[in-house]
């Protein structure tokens, strides 16, 4: 029997973790909102977290899910950053400032972190079950990791040096070195500012700003550690029992390890269970990316929940293991809801699938959803067939007319989940449709065949024939029109089923390509379907006897 990846993880931790011995484990994610919060960060810092956080509780364990929000970091100014203002060169001078003092450069929240929280954050409890709690490294140095500072590292300093100088390779720290950066009063940066001197105990530090010059003293809540120092005081702080962390820290030797190393030898405190993992990208154009928050390439959660739901998603990142890079193509929903149905009907037993397969594509369906999956087979609406409704119906009439359809053509069924989840299927198709879909894929539908498309219509008398071949049929859903339309073609070559369509297609959307054949004229209605390619017969004899004549 196969085992998925995510039960093989639980298994592992499940031992691990019961010999820490706890009441109640933390389990952690960490992210920098330097800007765009794509949906790349949900798949380690949140899902897998939340997905064994589950199964975890479901064997007796109690586990609180954190996510930390490391708001101290310096804001870059990276080309990406700056042109999110209107004015790139005056934003240069928030360079060097932590996160969360920079401004919202469109002014619409108090600053740079609230805004581009805004499009992730409130959409969370979307793709999970709600039980994650937010925390910023912001109010941790106003608590916990203030303790850290004061108490476990300005005491050993030396000890930290010598610890992190082994992971620094050519730049080591020289002796004395004062592991924290304050913020510089004058000019705001945190990222050119040295510590020179600990005073009242550590409460307060002088230092000196080497992009403004300025010397001073601040206070220690108005600094933050050296970002190795910091992520381990996060772990200390929280008490953290489990985080998943990006591949570029997985290497041997770097920053895990050095952290770990951290965590142990200077600080005496096991560091928490660790998993790797691959970041996600997403394929524009043809070409493919990683998601990156600064560079500000990605799909946020909220974009993604206008063209798709969570389920979807969440589908897409259990089915690999964390190691296996995914990259979603937001023009292709339509084939990523086909792969989720086929799960489905795998699950509920109305598919057959072999061996391995048929198993975890059960145990991925499962995990796809935030609280249960339905407890009987729902409605399977298709995507593409959605899409193709949604630009046929007036928007005034939707999502009424559209469900109407639905249930007309048999792919909608009267149970609650199912009509929750159509009727969403609705809105999300109809933003899928104007914001990704392939340009062959949108459409309109004239009113009357237009003359131009007609006058380049090459065989009038295949598409009379193709009205008189579907007229007599009784069932007008898309699979008795596909078997009609394939049987129709079964007696032409290639090119002349290529030339087929192609008058069809002038016939429905005067254009030579569109949508499939199928679940178009399954949408249009057989009247309306015989009657246009009748209409488009004739008016395409009539513009070759007036080019003739």
């Amino acid at each position: 029997m196969a085992v998925h990846w995510l039960d093989k993880l639980v298994g592992e931790l499940e031992e691990k973790l019961k010999s820490r011995d706890k009441d109640v484990l933390v389990f952690n994610g960490g992210l920098s909102v330097s800007g765009l919060q794509h949906i790349g960060r949900l798949r380690g810092e949140v899902l897998i977290p939340e997905a064994v956080r589950r199964e975890l509780e479901k064997r007796g364990f109690r586990v609180r899910q954190l996510l930390t929000i490391y708001t101290q970091d310096p804001w870059k100014g990276k080309k990406e950053q700056l042109q999110a203002f209107r004015d790139p060169e005056e934003a240069k001078q928030y360079t060097g400032w932590p996160l969360i003092r920079v401004p919202d450069p469109e002014g619409c929240h108090d600053n740079w972190v609230e805004h581009y929280w805004s499009d992730f954050g409130p959409y969370l409890k979307e793709f999970t079950d709600g039980r994650i709690e937010f925390v910023t490294t912001t109010d941790l140095y106003r608590g916990k990791l203030k303790e850290f500072t004061l108490r476990l590292v300005i005491p050993r300093k030396e000890e930290v040096r010598r610890v992190i100088n082994k992971y620094r390779g050519r730049k080591p720290y020289p002796p004395e070195w004062i592991p924290v950066e304050p913020i510089c009063e004058r000019c705001g940066r945190i990222d050119s500012t040295e510590a020179l001197e600990l005073l009242d105990g550590g409460e307060r530090v002088r230092y000196r700003c080497s992009h403004c010059g300025h010397e001073g003293v601040t206070r220690i809540e108005d600094s933050k550690l050296n970002w190795r120092l910091e992520w381990v005081g996060v772990w200390w702080s929280l008490g953290v029992d489990f985080e998943p962390y990006g591949k570029d820290h997985a290497t041997p030797g770097g920053s895990r390890d050095s952290c770990n190393d951290l965590a142990v030898n200077v600080f005496g405190f096991e560091p928490p269970e660790g998993l790797p993992y691959e970041w996600v990208a997403v394929r524009i154009g043809g070409r493919e990316a990683d998601m990156t928050s600064s560079g500000f390439v990605g799909v946020t959660p909220r974009e993604w929940l206008d063209v798709a739901h969570p389920q979807v998603l969440r589908f897409l990142y259990f089915l690999h293991p964390p190691m296996k890079k995914v990259v979603v193509d937001m023009t292709e929903i339509p084939s990523y809801y086909s792969q989720y149905y086929r799960a489905e009907r795998i699950y509920f037993g109305l598919e057959e699938a072999e061996g391995e397969e048929g198993e975890i594509l059960r145990r991925t369906y499962e995990l796809s959803h935030p609280a249960a999956p339905p407890r009987e087979p729902p409605s399977q609406p298709p995507y593409g067939h959605v899409a193709i409704i949604v630009q046929v119906v007036p928007r005034e009439k939707l999502p009424e007319e559209a469900l109407r359809r639905l249930k007309r053509a048999g792919h909608l069924k009267d149970d609650e989940y199912s009509i929750r989840w159509a009727t969403e299927l609705v809105w999300k198709a109809l933003n899928w449709v104007e914001r990704y879909a392939p340009e062959r894929l949108k459409f309109t539908i004239p009113q009357e065949v237009p003359e131009e498309a007609a006058k380049e219509i090459r065989d009038p008398e295949r598409l009379e024939a193709a009205a008189k071949a579907l007229e007599p049929l009784e069932e007008w859903d898309e699979e008795t029109v596909r078997d009609a339309l394939v049987k129709f073609g079964a007696g032409m070559s290639g090119r002349e089923r290529r030339e087929f369509y192609r008058d069809f297609y002038l016939a429905f959307v005067g254009r030579p390509y569109g949508p499939r054949a199928a679940p178009l004229l399954a949408v249009l209605g057989k009247d309306f379907s015989v009657a246009r390619l009748r209409e488009a017969a004739e008016k395409a004899r009539l513009m070759k006897e007036r080019a003739d004549t």
